[in-house]
């Protein structure tokens, strides 16, 4: 179930979704049964690097990310202008998930904090987001304005979804299809739980980016690689919330 949240909660933030999109429940009784836990749930994936026996097996090594293998999956590096690989980018049929891992404190769970944070930051643009708890724990699905190339204005759906592991916490965008669709998400929440988080004994920083490498194999579908823009981010964990660029969308005119 989801909260809704607009660029003023006292305002309709906008009408319902479509069908075949998740559900959202308006009623206010089980909106507050769904207030979002303190720690995500990990009880199959996504792993730390220590849970398993052979976390290289099927997965293509990105450093701090272990990323599985599916059938025609292609993959997009973002790379700063150092050359330093930021995040990876899923890329499964109409349906896109970006994975980037951030260190977190040995003690406690972070990923509902640093959703409250992107939620900030999407309404800040003019978003909106609904709230809610999914397979993973809390989570949230967001209209995200953007500009489209014929210079109308539109809007993106995403999905964001978080775990915490032992001193990190892993963060997904979902895009495309699976931001609406549940079969299609179905697929990329495989991705998500399939993933396998490399800590490293390295002292870190909470908020700080696992580094990421350039992975020696190749997916199926190849690998592209695409310069970020340089910004300052005003949230350590905002990475890029507008991870359309380049991949599936779903796009709404307004």
């Amino acid at each position: 179930m989801f909260r809704r949240r607009g660029r003023d909660t006292d305002q309709d933030p906008g009408e319902d979704f479509e069908d075949g999109e998740l559900e959202a429940d308006e009623d206010e009784d089980d909106l507050e049964d769904a207030e979002p836990s303190a720690r995500t749930v990990r009880t199959d994936g996504p792993w730390d690097a220590a849970e398993l026996d052979t976390p290289l097996n099927g997965r293509i090594d990105l450093g701090g990310l272990l990323v599985p293998v599916f059938q025609d999956m292609q993959m997009r590096l973002e790379m700063s202008e150092s050359q330093q690989v930021i995040s990876a980018t899923v890329v499964v049929g109409q349906s896109a998930i970006q994975l980037i891992p951030f260190a977190a404190p040995r003690t406690e769970g972070i990923w509902a904090d640093v959703l409250d944070e992107n939620a900030k930051e999407i309404t800040k643009q003019g978003g909106i987001v609904d709230r809610g708890v999914g397979p993973f724990g809390p989570e949230m699905r967001a209209r995200i304005p953007v500009k489209l190339p014929d210079g109308n204005q539109g809007m993106q759906v995403a999905r964001f979804l978080g775990a915490d592991g032992p001193r990190w916490f892993l963060r997904g965008i979902v895009s495309g299809q699976a931001a609406v669709q549940a079969e299609a998400a179905a697929v990329v929440e495989q991705v998500f739980r399939q993933t396998v988080v490399v800590r490293g004994d390295a002292a870190m920083a909470p908020h700080d980016p696992i580094p990421l490498k350039m992975p020696s194999q190749t997916p199926p579908g190849g690998v592209d690689t695409t310069e970020a823009e340089p910004e300052v981010p005003s949230s350590p964990y905002r990475g890029d919330l507008n991870p359309f660029e380049r991949g599936p969308e779903i796009t709404e005119i307004r």
